[in-house]
């Protein structure tokens, strides 16, 4: 489908909202302190931490902050 075809049955849809600029002035900014970043993982690593369900990122990040901190200490 094309851009346009999508926008028009989009629009035609009674249970459709509109997404004009009000529907994302309402949503909330990203917790203070995250970034959203594109990062390469090796497939099995990242079906290792999907294994396991919702959470895989916060889980990827707390091993990634485990490492962080132990070459801290480390010095």
């Amino acid at each position: 489908m094309s851009e346009a075809e999508i926008d028009e049955m989009a629009a035609s849809d009674p249970d459709h909202p509109g997404l004009d600029d009000t529907v994302w002035a309402g949503l909330d900014e990203p917790p203070s302190g995250k970034e959203a970043i594109s990062i390469k993982l090796d497939r099995d690593v990242l079906s290792f931490f999907r294994q396991e369900g919702r959470g895989y990122q916060t889980r990827i990040n707390a091993v990634l902050r485990h490492y962080m901190q132990a070459k801290e200490r480390a010095g």
